[in-house]
């Protein structure tokens, strides 16, 4: 993940999203976060398997994403786990996945949580769930990739 303009850092990769769903759309979503938040993402402390997005009254949502608590901070000043944090999209962006997830049935996953610079930026995928059946092909594709560059490396 690498831009021109300045200089990106992956924090956590949600790997089973591209399992699960076939991604059609990516977007790039800045996040509202709280400063024990923050301090506990520098420290690698995000899952975000569980995590999804959701658009409630013209805003978007990111749900179920646990950042363990800060350790050096106390109890009091330390934040829930899996509050919901809002998400920060431009109002186009924000419509047209109004119109993609109500129409089609489409569902927002947290793909990537990565450093721009010094801001925490998250990847969402608009995606589709897919069958067994895809998962089976996937799989499968998978094993035989692995078994072709097996015979390449002996060869």
């Amino acid at each position: 993940m690498s831009n021109q303009n300045g200089k990106t850092k992956l924090i956590s990769d949600n790997r089973q999203a591209r399992f699960l769903y076939e991604i059609l759309e990516t977007y790039e979503a800045g996040i509202e976060l709280t400063g024990t938040e923050v301090k506990s993402i520098r420290a690698g402390r995000i899952n975000l398997k569980d995590g999804y997005a959701l658009i409630r009254n013209g805003e978007a949502w990111l749900i179920n994403v646990h950042i363990s608590p800060y350790e050096a901070s106390g109890q009091y000043f330390n934040h829930d786990p899996r509050r919901t944090r809002k998400l920060l999209l431009h109002r186009k962006e924000i419509n047209k996945l109004i119109g993609q997830v109500e129409q089609k049935g489409l569902t927002l996953v947290p793909l990537k949580m990565y450093f721009k610079d010094s801001w925490i930026k998250v990847s969402i995928g608009l995606g589709q769930g897919k069958k067994l059946h895809d998962k089976r092909e996937t799989l499968k594709r998978r094993q035989d990739e692995r078994e072709m560059q097996r015979a390449m490396k002996r060869y």
